[in-house]
C-alpha cells in the first residue's frame, strides 16, 4: 500500500466516470493525495483517475479499458519527469480480476515512467 508520495511521483487508482471516490485506491487518492471528487479520468491533485467503472458503476468494456490505458501512457509519455504508480486498478470494487487487468496493461509497451504494481510483475 502506497501512504505517501515523493514530489516527482503519480498515485494512479482505480475510478469510476463520475469521479466519486468513494472506496478502496480512490477513496485514499481523495483523502491523503489530493483527487477532486468529480473527476473521473485523468490527472487530479497528486494522482491519475483511471477509470473502471461507468458513471452507473458498471465494468467498462475492454476497449474502453484499452483507450484509457492509452490516454495514461500518452500522459506518462508527456510527463518523463514524474513516476506514475499503478495501482492494481479494477480489481477490487470494480470487480475485474489480476489477470485481465494485467493483460491490459501490458498489451502495450510500458512507458518507462510507469511503474507496475508488483501483483503484475
Amino acid at each position: 500500500m502506497i501512504t505517501e508520495l515523493k514530489p516527482n511521483e503519480v498515485f494512479v487508482f482505480g475510478s469510476n466516470l463520475a469521479g466519486e471516490h468513494g472506496g478502496g485506491a480512490a477513496r485514499q487518492a481523495c483523502n491523503f493525495f489530493g483527487a477532486e471528487w468529480g473527476i473521473g479520468e485523468g490527472l487530479t491533485g497528486q494522482c491519475y483517475a483511471f477509470p473502471t467503472l461507468d458513471s452507473d458503476r458498471k465494468q467498462l468494456t475492454k476497449d474502453q479499458l484499452l483507450k484509457s490505458r492509452h490516454k495514461l501512457y500518452s500522459t506518462c509519455n508527456s510527463l518523463p519527469e514524474k513516476t506514475f504508480l499503478l495501482t492494481t486498478v479494477g480489481t477490487g470494487i470494480a470487480g475485474f480480476t489480476n489477470e485481465f487487468m494485467k493483460e491490459i496493461f501490458i498489451s502495450q509497451v510500458t512507458p518507462k515512467n510507469l511503474v507496475m504494481p508488483k501483483e503484475w510483475s
